[in-house]
Parts: C-alpha cells; structure tokens; sequence
C-alpha cells in the first residue's frame, strides 16, 4: 500500500510545486466567487478583479520564494 501513497503524492507534485501558492489561488477564487455572485454592480469588473488578485498572489510568492532563496 505504500506506492499508492508514493504514486499519489509524486502524481501531486506533478502539478502542485508550492502547496501555499495552490492554497492562496484556491481561497481566492473561492472568494471571489462568493462575493462578486452577491454584488450585481461588480459584474463588469469581475474578470479585472480576478486577475488583479491571482497577480498579487503571484507577487507576492515570487517576492517570499526569492527572498527564501536569497538567504540559502
């Protein structure tokens, strides 16, 4: 049973390198999702608000890994 978690887990890795970039973008379009489904005014500016959100969480993980990177 052992290489279904190990096949599991390298399956994972294929597409998730960073486990808190993958959280962020979740909780985000969760997020995103409810709110601007609650405000009909938003409707125009949901794709912009979306990118604007995945942008800064790509920012700001390149910022943190570069940041990790320079302190090895």
């Amino acid at each position: 049973m052992a290489w279904v978690k190990t096949t599991f887990s390298e399956l994972v890795s294929l597409f998730v390198e960073d486990g808190s970039l993958a959280v962020a973008i979740l909780a985000w379009l969760g997020l995103t999702a409810v709110v601007l489904a609650r405000f009909e005014s938003l409707s125009p500016w949901r794709g912009m608000v979306l990118f604007v959100g995945l942008a800064a969480i790509l920012v700001e993980n390149t910022w943190r890994r570069a940041r990790a990177d320079r302190g090895k």
